[in-house]
């Protein structure tokens, strides 16, 4: 407990540094999938081919990735950049096929009927497909964001860890504290970011809850 009484300013900083580093890379995935998923869409059943493809960087090992990461964009090995950077290209590879689902999840007489209105095609993307999709995509969102905040802990090899760092603090001091207090901050983060995205996606989308898959 002492342990703990003198650490809440290292805790706080180290949590606020685990939100950022796990939050900014699902923004960017999130403006680039949308874009980069509805063109996939639009590739009709070669958009599955291109998934799969795209789905091999998911294998590329966390921790590699992040060591190289310093080497392919030219920055410091303590640069949160470097995070932020390979997180978002594992999140927009998850969010891709999301986006994908999400689009062909759109009832095929909605859009007939946005084209029988007149409907150009941006604006019948933003008011009738993204509103219709919007269900499967957040769906996929919780995913991305609960994973985003478990694996930025392993930045902690290359000392961008975040919450991580108790971690290595509590293997090398031999004292489990730090580890618990670790892994409790991540636990939480995940819960209220989860339950955060579900409460977004039940008042902007109500009849989604009606919705059974």
């Amino acid at each position: 407990m002492n342990w703990l009484n003198r650490s809440w300013p290292l805790i706080g900083s180290l949590t606020a540094q685990h939100a950022l580093l796990s939050f900014a890379p699902v923004l960017l995935a999130m403006i680039i999938s949308l874009v980069l998923g509805y063109l996939l869409h639009r590739t009709g059943r070669f958009a599955n081919v291109l998934l799969a493809a795209t789905g091999v960087v998911y294998a590329i090992p966390s921790i590699a990735l992040f060591v190289t990461m310093p080497l392919i964009l030219g920055t410091r090995i303590l640069d949160p950049i470097n995070i932020i950077v390979a997180l978002a290209v594992y999140s927009t590879v998850l969010l891709n096929r999301s986006v994908v689902d999400g689009f062909r999840s759109v009832p095929t007489e909605a859009v007939q009927a946005a084209h029988a209105m007149g409907f150009g095609t941006i604006r019948r993307v933003l008011t009738v497909e993204l509103p219709l999709a919007l269900p499967v995509m957040l769906s996929g969102l919780r995913v991305v964001v609960v994973t985003n905040i478990a694996m930025v802990t392993v930045g902690a090899v290359i000392g961008m860890g975040a919450l991580g760092q108790l971690f290595d603090l509590g293997f090398n001091s031999g004292y489990v504290v730090p580890i618990l207090v670790g892994i409790a901050c991540v636990m939480i983060m995940a819960l209220l970011a989860d339950g955060l995205i579900l409460l977004i996606k039940n008042l902007l989308l109500p009849w989604s809850r009606r919705v059974r898959t």
